[in-house]
């Protein structure tokens, strides 16, 4: 400490000499000498010098050593050079500067104990820079009550600086009772007996705690108060004002105003409007103002960066860090390098992000945050967890909540347990960690996904306070793995227990795993607690209509929907739409369609799968074409949406025209591949199909099932064999659905043995229980054959109840095959199943027909009309360069009809020649 005292004194004799207060010492023939000495740096002459001071002149200097280490920052110092020397010859002024130093270090107790040496010495509250000191000291350490107490002991209250120091230190506090305190003691200053009037320093005060709490009517009332003084021109209290309207979303308005009628503008003024800007979303304006700013005097500074760069775009954000790199001061600021990592990480330029942070000189904890946050966020989850082991290898800076909070979720995403309970293990080594609910609720989310219940359950317990977010993580992390029952609403009742009341969030993870009861009652919650109408976008109310239209209750869901007027976007319209087709409503989904103010690809989407679904292809085609006219281009989901218009259709140009769109937009889905492979082989070209397959770089399971279905819809049972045996050594294991389409693919093509034995590997191979469309196939297996009676004893012996599909089979064999005994036996079970079925009815009748039971004929058609069951007109249709010509039973209609009919009579001639029966049906 000595050797730092004698450099000291080299560097401040010539200083001293400007003071006022210590003018005497220039005539002094020792001081000048060591003036002399020190600006030489002769550290040890120095010294020496000191030592020969007499007396009265080493207090004196002792003292101003002392008032210069604390003007140097050097506070440490200044009270190490006070507590060693003879504490009873110090200075007022030098007292003064101690407690300030006190201040600066937020050192409460030492001031304290400089508080009471104070009083021994006869510094009390008459001696105004000491309780100046004392007050500022104990405002800014927090300790407002003593603050006040000196306040209350001043006799001069005159003095404005004593109510700014009281005010600051209430200001400082950022909660809601100092503010009142603030307001109180502003007015309080305003009608004391001085009647004084506040100067600059006191509005400012005033007028950020306003910008705060968002008190926009006391901050107008303020500024009034201002204008009547005639301060708004003055640059702090205009900078003040400038940060309060924008705080309290007034940017546009009166901000701009304000700092336009400001005089002096400053750095600050140009900041605070900027990122006011900025906060009130007015991006152009900010940038704009950005631009004015470079144009004129006031250069930028670290926090103008900071403030416009997480606004710019790609090309602007270069610009800015060009801009940088020719200001030294600027491109070696931590801060502002931070902020350009940060901006190249969002703009998805991690290489030059990285670059950046490499050859940055000097960093700090935020430029990690920052590289590995912008990795984080662009799903490179690889690299944030190696760039956080390097952090970790490092001697400074250490992770702290920031880190841990974007590197978890990165653990989640890779479902990498071992790594997440490393990063655990750090944080319960670290208290401060351990204190922080932040990283405990990124925990808990952590070990949910991973399928860690009870460690996440067990993290949850162990946070020291939970918050809401706690409460909201633990109750999703619960209802997404299963627990959405009894553990789920008793962790619910506890949450409401201990008094914390569910926001959004806890209401969408609820809506997520509640029955239809469950729905109500929390639809009635989201009522009572007004969270339907307080939020800007209608969130819970569109998961509540949701849920409601998910349980298949479209009453309550439109009732939802109607009172949510107000509130409505295009989600909502999406959500009922959804709702109707899943019922089936095709009217429905029409009524909410045509009364949307805002579509989205998602709704036109919706709309054609509905006219799709219900037999309603022109619309949806005139629907596709609709939404190209508008601007708008098809996904994915679109295409998915109209192949089955095509299959419908059988339209082999409408579906080359889909395939032809899939490749110039270039999609790259499997599940797209597969649907197009399908529906060529729909449309008959098994070739396309062949080839789509082959071209295809990736196949999956749903690949495979699609070729395999083709072949078996083509009667081509080899090839699909050939196939599913490819995929087995391929490793991908089968589903019932694939295992479905190689039994009927062996079916139609008469291969009953191998048919057979795939049925029987479905079990004792594969592990999968069979299902009633393996039942189905087997049946259908046997009937091409003529096996009837083998069938019918295959389903008798059926280990569940046969539905319509597996009887409707047999009787269709049966009618093949002229059994009309077993059919009669086959259609007793079967009407019983499928009383309604007008097609179940026609076979029968067929079935007698063809073995000339005419009675039964009449019987079976007397049944249906006692029970009013008509069969409707038969309908075919075929596609004839690229226009599609239908034809009903009885209609006479089409323009081509005597030329279609001479063709038909010559067919029939030329059938007959052959000996080619007619079909009995």
């Amino acid at each position: 400490m000595l050797s730092s005292t004698l450099h000291l004194l080299s560097n401040s004799a010539s200083l001293l000499l400007k003071k006022p207060n210590f003018a005497f010492l220039a005539s002094r023939p020792s001081v000048t000498k060591l003036q002399s000495t020190s600006q030489n740096n002769q550290i040890q002459a120095a010294h020496n010098l000191f030592e020969e001071i007499p007396q009265r002149e080493h207090i004196v200097k002792w003292n101003a050593t002392i008032v210069n280490y604390c003007m140097s920052s050097m506070h440490q110092e200044a009270l190490s050079l006070y507590f060693s020397g003879t504490r009873a010859q110090i200075t007022p002024l030098a007292f003064a500067a101690l407690v300030k130093s006190c201040s600066a270090i937020t050192g409460i107790e030492l001031g304290k104990l400089l508080h009471g040496i104070g009083v021994k010495l006869g510094f009390d509250e008459l001696n105004e820079p000491v309780s100046k000191a004392l007050m500022n000291m104990y405002a800014k350490c927090g300790s407002l009550h003593d603050c006040h107490v000196l306040f209350d002991r001043m006799n001069r209250k005159s003095d404005r600086v004593l109510w700014n120091i009281v005010l600051s230190g209430y200001a400082a506090r950022r909660d809601f009772n100092s503010y009142a305190n603030v307001m109180g003691l502003f007015h309080d200053m305003r009608v004391c007996e001085e009647e004084l009037e506040p100067n600059e320093i006191t509005f400012a005060i005033v007028i950020s705690s306003c910008a705060r709490v968002r008190d926009l009517d006391s901050g107008k009332s303020i500024h009034g108060y201002v204008v009547k003084l005639g301060l708004e021109s003055k640059t702090l209290v205009g900078n003040a004002l400038v940060s309060m309207y924008s705080k309290c979303g007034c940017a546009g308005d009166d901000a701009f105003a304000v700092f336009c009628r400001t005089d002096h503008k400053d750095v600050v003024s140009w900041n605070a409007l900027i990122s006011g800007y900025v906060e009130n979303g007015l991006f152009a304006d900010s940038f704009e103002l950005f631009r004015r700013m470079l144009r004129g005097l006031i250069e930028p500074n670290y926090a103008t960066i900071i403030n416009v760069l997480p606004i710019c775009g790609c090309g602007h954000g270069k610009e800015i860090h060009c801009y940088v790199l020719r200001r030294l001061e600027l491109a070696r600021s931590v801060s502002v390098n931070n902020s350009i990592v940060s901006f190249y990480a969002r703009i998805g330029r991690l290489g030059e992000a990285e670059l950046l942070f490499r050859r940055m000189g000097s960093k700090d904890i935020v430029s990690w945050n920052a590289i590995i946050a912008g990795y984080a966020m662009a799903e490179e989850s690889q690299a944030a967890l190696e760039l956080f082991r390097e952090l970790l290898l490092t001697s400074s800076p250490s992770p702290d909540s920031v880190t841990l909070i974007s590197v978890i979720p990165v653990c989640a995403q890779l479902k990498d347990l071992r790594e997440g309970r490393k990063i655990h293990d750090y944080v319960l080594r670290r208290f401060e960690l351990q204190e922080e609910t932040a990283i405990g609720n990124a925990l808990i989310s952590f070990y949910g996904k991973c399928g860690e219940i009870w460690m996440a359950l067990w993290t949850f317990l162990m946070i020291l306070s939970k918050d809401l977010i706690s409460w909201n993580a633990m109750l999703d992390t619960l209802g997404g793995s299963g627990y959405g029952g009894i553990e789920f609403i008793a962790l619910l009742r506890q949450m409401l227990n201990e008094g914390i009341r569910p926001d959004s969030i806890t209401m969408l993870t609820i809506l997520q795993v509640c029955s239809e009861s469950k729905i109500k009652e929390a639809h009635a919650y989201a009522l009572r607690a007004n969270l339907l109408q307080n939020c800007l976008e209608p969130t819970v109310g569109n998961a509540i209509l949701d849920a409601y239209a998910k349980c298949g209750n479209m009453e309550y869901a439109f009732n939802t929907f109607k009172s949510l007027s107000n509130k409505r976007n295009v989600v909502t319209g999406n959500t009922m739409i959804s709702g109707y087709i899943s019922r089936g409503s095709k009217e429905g989904a029409e009524m909410i369609f045509s009364n949307m103010s805002e579509t989205d690809i998602t709704t036109w989407n919706l709309m054609v799968r509905a006219y799709a679904e219900n037999e309603s292809s022109k619309k949806a085609i005139n629907l596709l074409r609709e939404l190209q006219l508008r601007g708008m281009r098809p996904d994915m989901v679109s295409i998915m949406s109209i192949l089955p218009v095509c299959a419908y259709l059988a339209s082999m140009h409408l579906v080359k025209q889909c395939h032809g769109y899939v490749v110039r937009s270039m999609f790259r889905d499997i599940r797209l591949s597969g649907a197009l492979l399908d529906v060529y082989s729909k449309c008959g070209s098994i070739n396309n199909a062949q080839k789509l397959f082959q071209l295809s770089t990736e196949k999956d399971l749903v690949m495979f099932t699609a070729m395999v279905g083709a072949y078996a819809m083509h009667g081509m049972g080899e090839e699909a064999i050939h196939i599913f045996n490819h995929m087995l050594n391929l490793g991908i294991k089968p589903d019932h659905v694939i295992i479905t389409a190689v039994v009927s693919a062996c079916s139609h093509a008469g291969l009953v043995n191998e048919g057979q034995n795939f049925f029987d590997s479905i079990k004792t191979v594969h592990g999968i229980k069979p299902t009633m469309e393996h039942y189905a196939c087997v049946v259908d297996l046997l009937v091409r054959k003529g096996r009837l009676w083998d069938a019918y004893s295959f389903v008798i012996g059926m280990p569940i109840e046969a539905n319509a599909n597996v009887w409707g089979t047999l009787l269709g064999g049966c009618r093949n095959q002229h059994e009309v005994e077993l059919g009669r036996v086959v259609a007793d079970h079967l009407f019983e199943v499928e009383p309604n079925n007008v097609g179940n009815y026609v076979v029968m009748s067929n079935l007698y027909a063809a073995n000339e039971r005419w009675d039964q004929v009449k019987e079976v058609r007397k049944f249906m009309r006692t029970r009013e069951i008509a069969k409707p007109a038969g309908c075919s249709w075929i596609e004839v360069e690229n226009v599609r010509h239908v034809f009903v039973v009885g209609d006479t209609s089409h323009p081509l009809r005597p030329l279609i009919y001479s063709a038909l009579c010559v067919l029939d001639q030329l059938m007959k020649r052959h000996g080619v029966e007619e079909s009995p049906s």
